[in-house]
């Protein structure tokens, strides 16, 4: 796993200050106590993220590192022998 090139130890403090939701500083403070819950813990934190700017550097998902044809797939397929 690599490590951030921010630091998001703090951020359910930092998030108090903006929202007055009790919902939310409930579930800020004490953390999720079903799956709907966490989705919206998680919701919460991407949104703090895209307000401090740091969804920027989040790596984009396949960027063409895992691309191929199908003709390399069936080329593959024939040096296999399958």
């Amino acid at each position: 796993m690599t490590t951030p090139l921010y630091d998001d130890s703090n951020w359910r403090e930092e998030y108090k200050s903006y929202t007055r939701n009790k919902m939310e500083l409930d579930l800020l403070e004490n953390g999720p106590k079903t799956l709907s819950q966490s989705w919206h813990l998680q919701a919460l934190y991407s949104n703090w993220k895209k307000a401090k700017g740091y969804n920027k550097f989040d790596p984009k998902e396949n960027t063409g590192q895992m691309q191929s044809s199908m003709k390399e797939f069936f080329n593959h397929q024939k040096d296999q022998g399958i």
